[in-house]
């Protein structure tokens, strides 16, 4: 996202993926406004429930979300069989 690190708790990720296929979704049917309304929840949800990590931690990430800016078919170059966030 271009904002830091975010560690996120495992609880936390089926509701998440839930956002994170609303995404696909609207990615899959084309709709510029539900994808981008999809992404805008799913940063906001990351950022809600993720602890940020200090800046100079080095730790590997497990993923990495688009920008809030970015167009449909940037973010679905990044889609892997996964989604944006696996599980």
């Amino acid at each position: 996202m271009g904002e830091g690190q975010l560690e996120v708790a495992p609880g936390d990720l089926a509701a998440l993926n839930e956002l994170d296929e609303r995404v696909e979704a609207a990615i899959e049917a084309g709709d510029e406004e539900a994808f981008r309304t999809a992404l805008h929840e799913l940063l906001e949800s990351v950022r809600s429930v993720g602890t940020p990590l200090p800046a100079d931690s080095l730790e590997p990430s497990e993923l990495i979300l688009p920008p809030a800016d970015s167009q449909m078919e940037e973010v679905r170059k990044m889609l892997g069989d996964a989604g944006l966030i696996p599980g």
